[in-house]
C-alpha cells in the first residue's frame, strides 16, 4: 500500500466513528479520530455530544501513553480556539503526537488561526485534504451554517409511485411501511428542527417527535409550524406537548394578538415574520432560525411548503420515500406543489441521487445543488 492508501484507510475508520455522533453534536460538526502507531490503532474517539470532549481528546484518552509518537487521523482540522472546550491543538502537543492527517480544514470564518498551521509551526507534520469530499459530505449542515448563518434544509416526503402524499380526502396513513417510517424518525432525530405547514397540522394533528425504539431518551428537535394566521388549534398534540418539547409557530406580523396569547400560554414560541406573495417570507424566517442556533431543518410538508422551499432555492437535500402503490387520482395531493412549468427543460435538476430499497419501499435521496458546501 502507498502512503496515500494507508492514510485513506485510516481516515475511513475515522469517518465511521464521526457519524456515531449524529443527532447529539449540533450545531457543532461530526468529527471522528483514530490514533495509529506502528501500524496499529491505539486510540479511537468521536465527538459524542455538544459541550463534551472533542474527537481528538477522546482518542488521546483512549490511547493513553501510546499516543506519544503516533499519527492522528481526524476528519476535521483540530480546533485552535477556546469554545465550549479547550483547544484540541494543545492536547495534541501535550500527548506528543508526531503527525496529524486531516480530512478537511475548518470552514468556520470566525475561527482565528488554523489548527494545522499552529501544529506545523511547532514541529508536528500535518497533511490535509485526505478523503475531503467524504469528510465534507457528513458535515453539510455544519458547513452551510457556519459559512452563511442559515440552516441546512432537508425535504422529506412519503409518496405513492405516482407522487401523491395524500388522497383528495386528506388520508395519508400509512403510505409507506414501518421501516421507512423509522428512517423518517431518524431524520428527525438528526435534525435540529422539524417543520410543517398549517395544512398538515389541521389534517393530521401530528406530534412530530422522533420515536426510535430501544434508543432510550432522545433529544427532541424543535417542532416548527408555518402558520400565517395562527390557526393552530390550542388542543392540538403539538400545543399540548409544548412544555415537554419545544414548539415554535411562525406567523405573519398581522396575525391576531389574541391567538398569540392563547398559544403562548401553553408554552408555544411565536415568531412573527414578514409575508411574501401568499405566504411567509422564508428568507428572514431562516435567518432568524439560524440566529436561534437551528443549523438543520427537516421539512415534512405538505406539498405547498415543499414547493416554497424548492422554488426559493433554500432547499438543499431531499429524502423521498416511495411505496409500491399507485393512487391514480388526479385530485390527490402531490408531494411538491411548486410553480407551473410548461417545458421539461424548466425542471429542477437533482444531483448526487441515490436509491435504497427499504423493505419494498424505495428511498430516493439527493441534493438540489450541484456542488457540496
Amino acid at each position: 500500500m502507498t502512503d496515500l492508501d494507508i492514510d485513506q484507510y485510516y481516515m475511513k475508520k475515522a469517518l465511521r466513528l464521526a457519524v456515531r455522533g449524529a443527532g447529539r453534536t449540533s450545531p457543532n460538526p461530526l468529527v471522528g479520530a483514530v490514533l495509529v502507531k506502528d501500524g496499529e490503532i491505539v486510540g479511537r474517539g468521536f465527538h459524542e455530544v455538544l459541550g463534551g470532549a472533542h474527537a481528538e481528546v477522546n482518542a488521546i484518552t483512549d490511547a493513553g501513553e501510546a499516543a506519544k509518537g503516533s499519527t492522528l487521523y481526524v476528519t476535521l482540522e483540530p480546533c485552535n480556539h477556546q469554545g465550549l472546550t479547550p483547544p484540541c491543538t494543545r492536547a495534541v502537543l501535550a500527548a506528543g503526537i508526531s503527525r496529524v492527517v486531516c480530512g478537511m480544514k475548518d470552514p468556520n470564518p470566525d475561527v482565528a488561526g488554523g489548527g494545522c498551521e499552529y501544529l506545523s509551526a511547532r514541529g508536528v507534520e500535518t497533511i490535509s485534504g485526505v478523503l475531503e469530499t467524504e469528510c465534507r459530505g457528513i458535515n453539510q449542515p455544519f458547513i452551510k451554517y457556519v459559512t452563511t448563518g442559515l440552516p441546512y434544509v432537508r425535504l422529506k416526503a412519503a409518496a405513492t409511485l405516482d407522487g401523491f402524499i395524500a388522497t383528495a380526502a386528506g388520508d395519508s396513513k400509512w403510505i409507506t411501511n414501518e421501516r421507512s417510517r423509522q428512517a423518517g424518525h431518524k431524520l428527525r432525530y438528526t435534525s435540529d428542527a422539524v417543520l410543517v405547514g398549517i395544512g398538515t397540522v389541521l389534517a393530521d394533528d401530528p406530534l412530530l417527535t422522533a420515536r426510535l425504539g430501544g434508543r432510550g431518551a432522545l433529544r427532541q428537535s424543535v417542532r416548527i409550524v408555518l402558520d400565517t394566521h395562527l390557526q393552530t388549534p390550542p388542543e392540538s398534540k403539538l400545543v399540548r406537548s409544548a412544555e415537554s418539547s419545544p414548539v415554535w409557530i411562525a406567523c405573519s406580523t398581522a396575525a391576531p394578538a389574541e391567538r398569540e396569547s392563547a398559544l403562548s400560554r401553553p408554552g408555544v414560541t411565536i415568531i412573527r415574520t414578514p409575508t411574501a406573495d401568499s405566504g411567509l417570507d422564508l428568507a428572514p424566517l431562516l435567518k432568524e432560525l439560524g440566529r436561534r442556533r437551528i443549523s438543520c431543518i427537516l421539512v415534512e410538508g405538505g406539498g405547498r411548503v415543499h414547493g416554497s422551499f424548492m422554488e426559493s432555492g433554500f432547499a438543499d437535500e431531499f429524502y423521498f420515500f416511495y411505496a409500491p402503490k399507485i393512487l391514480g387520482d388526479r385530485e390527490a395531493v402531490g408531494m411538491i406543489r411548486g410553480r407551473p412549468r410548461l417545458r421539461i427543460a424548466d425542471s429542477v435538476p437533482a444531483f448526487g441521487v441515490r436509491t435504497k430499497n427499504v423493505d419494498g419501499d424505495i428511498l430516493v435521496s439527493g441534493r438540489f445543488h450541484k456542488e457540496l458546501y
